[in-house]
């Protein structure tokens, strides 16, 4: 009880405002003294907590911000270091569990899936708000003494955060360290490779990947040309396989961007992300085939003239795929794509393998797709590839006839077959009825 009611005092005691100091020392102390003051922490879950309490935290956490930013000095070093142990204090927890594990499966649609407000944020913004202030006014040298390694690693671990306020703030945070702390870029770019490959291949649970390819996307675009071998392996070994979660709508904007400028920078890579995608393409999400047919469709667009005759198939090959797609928004999607001006340059440059291929999946679709506006599309699509070259068309669409022919030929022999087996079978029961009884003994 006495300890409850020290604390009591503690918290509800009146702290004037900030007045401006007789000299830099006074001002340190009385800037410490608030410092100490904010260390303690409320869980706001815990019912022997005052809501006057943790209001006063509040009002001492904005004076210290306000103190901060009016200063024009730099933080003293005196202070740095009881403010980052303060800082650690406030946002260094155990992060609730996740509420709805699952919950990336069942909202694939939504762009942020998981929402879920933390009681703590009108405490943790303001902590935020003075380590940003702390990493922008400090000296590198000194920064360094405080933010270490495993600083670095703890910070990481909140973007597991589920309330998407926390992570925006760490994702400013994160990267403004990450532009200032030049000596630790390369540690911070492993142990964000490391979140993301434990993501990929063991949980495809985490709530911060989107603000994590956000922060790496401003990194990938200030790396110089040649690119290093380092960020070609991040490329093929981690940017790419993120396009096999279930949860990849989710990132999926910040993904593209981030394989956008890797290949802007180098188009030769543009192939590896092309052969990268149409590995993972997916099977039954029809979300996730409109989003990866817009990445196919920008990458075009980026690559080198030189692969169009290499890439045209495989990558012509699955847009038509996608035309036959019983879905009509994949189906009318794909249909689009002969829109774009470079994707057509493309389809032109291996006609003889790849217009069989097209006119196939167009003539199958003019017949048998159940939307009239998926062929509509397709006539408009087919008056497009015509003109490519007219005589190659007609001859596809024999070749196409009289495979069709063959395969309706086939298929009566089969079924002639199965008609002759299943007769013989039925006149072998009738005259030896006993050797289908079975005898017990």
């Amino acid at each position: 009880m006495s300890n409850q009611k020290t604390l009591q005092e503690f918290f509800v005691q009146e702290k004037p405002l900030f007045s401006v100091p007789s000299s830099p020392t006074s001002g340190n102390e009385e800037i410490l003294s608030t410092v100490s003051y904010c260390t303690f922490v409320f869980t706001f879950t815990d019912p022997s907590e005052s809501p006057a309490q943790r209001d006063s935290k509040r009002l001492q956490l904005s004076r210290l911000i306000a103190t901060l930013k009016t200063s024009k000095k730099p933080v003293h070093e005196k202070v740095v270091g009881p403010l980052v142990s303060m800082i650690k204090a406030n946002l260094f927890r155990p992060l609730p569990p996740p509420t709805n594990p699952s919950a990336i499966s069942e909202f694939l649609d939504e762009e942020d899936p998981i929402s879920v407000l933390s009681p703590l944020w009108s405490h943790l913004q303001i902590v935020y708000e003075i380590l940003l202030r702390l990493v922008n006014s400090t000296d590198t040298k000194i920064l360094r003494n405080h933010i270490d390694h495993s600083f670095l690693l703890n910070l990481l671990s909140l973007f597991q955060s589920e309330d998407p306020r926390e992570r925006e703030s760490l994702k400013n945070v994160y990267h403004k360290i990450y532009s200032k702390l030049v000596c630790d870029r390369s540690a911070m770019r492993k142990s964000m490779t490391d979140v993301l490959l434990n993501y990929v291949f063991e949980t495809e649970k985490h709530s911060g990947i989107a603000d994590l390819l956000e922060i790496w996307g401003t990194i990938v675009n200030g790396f110089t040309v040649p690119l290093k071998e380092e960020h070609k392996l991040f490329l093929m070994r981690v940017l790419i396989p993120l396009h096999k979660t279930k949860g990849m709508q989710v990132y999926h904007r910040q993904l593209a961007y981030c394989i956008s400028q890797f290949v802007q920078k180098e188009p030769m890579l543009g192939g590896v992300v092309v052969r990268g995608i149409l590995r993972y393409w997916p099977v039954t999400n029809c979300q996730k085939e409109i989003l990866l047919i817009g990445e196919l469709e920008d990458l075009v667009e980026n690559l080198d003239p030189d692969q169009y005759r290499k890439l045209a198939l495989p990558i012509c090959t699955q847009i038509t795929k996608c035309i036959n797609s019983w879905n009509s928004q994949v189906a009318e999607r794909a249909l689009y794509v002969w829109n774009n001006e470079q994707f057509y340059k493309m389809a032109t440059t291996g006609t003889v393998e790849v217009l069989p291929v097209i006119v196939e999946g167009v003539e199958k679709n003019l017949k048998l797709h159940w939307s009239k506006s998926v062929r509509q599309l397709t006539e408009s699509v087919k008056v497009v590839v015509e003109d490519i070259d007219p005589e190659l068309y007609a001859k596809a669409q024999m070749e196409m006839k009289v495979k069709e022919s063959v395969a309706h030929q086939e298929d009566m022999k089969r079924k002639k077959r199965w008609e002759r087996i299943e007769l013989a079978a039925s006149k072998n029961q009738f005259v030896n009825p006993q050797r289908y009884i079975c005898v017990s003994h």
